[in-house]
């Protein structure tokens, strides 16, 4: 199609396969949109696509995703709210004809296993869609990090995650068990709970089902939010990088041998402990000995 639809805070241009939905960064745009910046969407992976009435004069174009099909709103689980879904084009009701016509026409694209043929109003109605057997939206790209409250969570954007505990925020089960560092091979799922809930966290869910302390700030696998701590528009990408990277990954748990330079660090890292006092020089020996054992 190639045509461009400019609404509140997003744009959306109609390729002949895809779906390109481009995201303002302007003060009043969600923070989230702004990180995303540029999303390309196949039409395999939506399901349909509805128009509603919106608020104050509005209308709402939605691509609905294909369960299984994007990690970030996989990541999401359904928790974020109206205002944030990057699949929702906010137009004003006078331009509801044109929305109409770029709804029908892409529902006229939408491929086999979907229910865009059904020119559904409700997503609800679209419970029989054929979940996506693999990831088709690209999860956001490069090194992710962000701070929370009892770490820094850092990705390396490939194979690595890692989480340095705070001297403040960590619990002394995360400080026992010194600051981690993941494969992904050696792990099968990410769990997030948004920052803006009580009990906000992000949990790596590692292989084997290993028994896990129930209480996030207790599991060394996982980092707490807190008030102003691992806002949603950092910490949902990294939770769907890193969901993406497991999915994608030859999920054969394997260790391979370190480099040089990290190892390195993490050494120096464990000194800075150990000369604060925060761990012990039984502690220190052994952690070093698992260190060097990865070279």
């Amino acid at each position: 199609m190639g045509d461009v639809l400019a609404g509140i805070h997003a744009t959306w241009e109609f390729e002949s396969d895809a779906l390109v939905i481009r995201f303002d960064r302007g003060n009043r745009a969600p923070r989230l949109f702004g990180v995303l910046r540029e999303r390309r969407v196949p039409h395999e992976a939506l399901s349909s696509v509805t128009l509603s009435p919106g608020k104050r004069g509005t209308v709402v174009l939605h691509a609905v995703p294909r369960p299984g099909a994007d990690p970030l709103m996989e990541a999401a689980a359904g928790q974020l709210p109206e205002n944030c879904d990057p699949y929702r084009l906010v137009l004003p009701a006078d331009r509801e004809t044109l929305a109409e016509y770029y709804r029908d026409e892409l529902r006229g694209v939408l491929g086999p296993g979907t229910e865009g043929a059904a020119y559904l109003d409700d997503p609800a109605d679209g419970d029989d869609v054929t979940p996506a057997d693999r990831f088709l939206v690209a999860p956001p790209q490069g090194p992710q990090s962000f701070k929370a409250y009892d770490g820094k969570a850092s990705f390396d954007g490939q194979s690595e995650v890692s989480f340095r505990w705070s001297w403040t925020g960590a619990s002394s089960e995360k400080w026992k068990a010194g600051d981690q560092f993941f494969h992904v091979r050696d792990l099968c799922g990410v769990e997030w709970r948004s920052p803006d809930v009580l009990d906000g966290h992000l949990r790596l869910v590692p292989r084997g089902g290993e028994p896990r302390a129930p209480q996030p700030d207790r599991d060394p696998a996982s980092v707490v939010f807190g008030l102003g701590y691992g806002p949603v528009h950092l910490s949902l990408p990294f939770a769907a990088a890193v969901l993406a990277a497991i999915r994608t990954s030859d999920r054969v748990p394997a260790r391979t041998a370190a480099a040089p330079g990290a190892v390195a660090e993490r050494i120096r890292h464990l000194g800075e402990l150990h000369q604060a006092g925060l761990v012990t020089d039984e502690e220190f020996s052994a952690k070093k000995a698992e260190l060097l054992a990865e070279l």
